[in-house]
């Protein structure tokens, strides 16, 4: 476990604070081949890298976690479960939320223009089958999903300053592509929570890798806009930006130095002055091909005081590449 205590933000004495809100994300890489087969290891118990999982999720001991890499259903069966494993090790979330993503929705249309229909790149997100990696949320405090703000559907062209690929100054895969395809790849959510340090709002996502394409680049532009979207919510052209106290989080597939990625979309998204960013530069994940990436963000609001920061790297052969990153807040 690397942990970062943060002497410049340690909080005054005499002044009355409420106990830290630790706030953490995790791209588990718990996705399966097929539907039900999560469900199926998670009820079986003897799975290694659902037990790293658990492992990691109960050593942060997170008051709020959102999750990449994990299978949706429509009844939440999986999710329910992995709860229920936490509870079992010890660290109980009542509270669990996700939403129908793009991840394996298809589109009927060939969207990679690659001549066929019905592939994993022809759904709104990659998958192979409708939930595949989606996301999700574990929390201690109660979810307030009546006020949620789900930009699951924004068509990508539809983003201002879109950068939809175009070839000869007409778009990729085609005019009716370019009128279907959403900008999410799994999704985008504002989501208010309940805690006790007062309501907070949730602002995350799990963008597209900007690679396994061609020279039209179309998952590199995707990813970026897909983090350039949260400055035009942020500047209140999209949606509703947060009136509370706000933590931006979630798999930005995105290093602002290092890779494939266009790095000035997260980048410009760390330097925005509504956010601080308590872990810069600290690598997040480690993939074979390209080694040690950041990848993963945790950016509270700047009216949050950071108290400590830090990474867990989980464990096993069968571990997630990812780490899981947390940070403590208060106000």
């Amino acid at each position: 476990m690397i942990r970062l205590l943060l002497p410049a933000l340690v909080l005054l004495p005499n002044f009355a604070q409420a106990e830290p809100l630790r706030i953490a994300t995790f791209n588990t890489e718990l996705s399966r081949k097929g539907p039900g087969i999560l469900l199926r290891d998670i009820l079986r118990g003897d799975d290694p890298s659902i037990a790293s999982v658990v492992q990691a999720i109960t050593a942060a001991n997170p008051d709020i976690i959102v999750l990449q890499g994990i299978d949706y259903d429509l009844e939440l069966s999986a999710l329910n479960a992995l709860a229920d494993a936490h509870t079992a090790a010890g660290a109980p979330y009542p509270h669990r939320f996700a939403a129908p993503p793009n991840a394996g929705r298809q589109s009927d249309v060939d969207l990679n223009g690659d001549g066929k229909l019905g592939g994993p790149r022809d759904a709104q997100g990659y998958g192979r089958f409708f939930g595949q990696g989606a996301m999700a949320i574990l929390s201690r405090y109660p979810i307030q999903t009546k006020n949620l703000q789900n930009f699951s559907t924004l068509i990508w062209r539809d983003l201002p300053g879109s950068l939809y690929p175009m070839i000869d100054g007409k778009p990729f895969a085609g005019v009716e592509a370019h009128a279907t395809q959403r900008l999410s790849s799994n999704g985008h959510w504002s989501l208010p929570i309940q805690s006790p340090n007062g309501p907070i709002t949730l602002l995350t996502y799990h963008a597209t890798p900007p690679v396994f394409d061609g020279p039209e680049d179309r998952n590199g532009r995707r990813n970026h806009d897909e983090t350039t979207f949260w400055v035009h919510h942020l500047a209140g052209s999209i949606g509703t930006p947060p009136t509370h106290p706000f933590i931006l989080l979630g798999d930005a597939n995105l290093d602002p130095i290092r890779g494939d990625g266009r790095g000035e979309a997260i980048a410009a998204l760390l330097a925005h002055p509504s956010i601080q960013d308590p872990l810069p530069e600290h690598p997040t994940v480690n993939w074979s091909q390209t080694g040690p990436m950041r990848v993963d963000y945790i950016l509270p609001s700047r009216d949050w005081k950071v108290v400590d920061a830090g990474l867990i790297w989980p464990k096993g052969d069968d571990a997630s590449r990812h780490a899981l990153v947390w940070v403590d807040l208060t106000r």
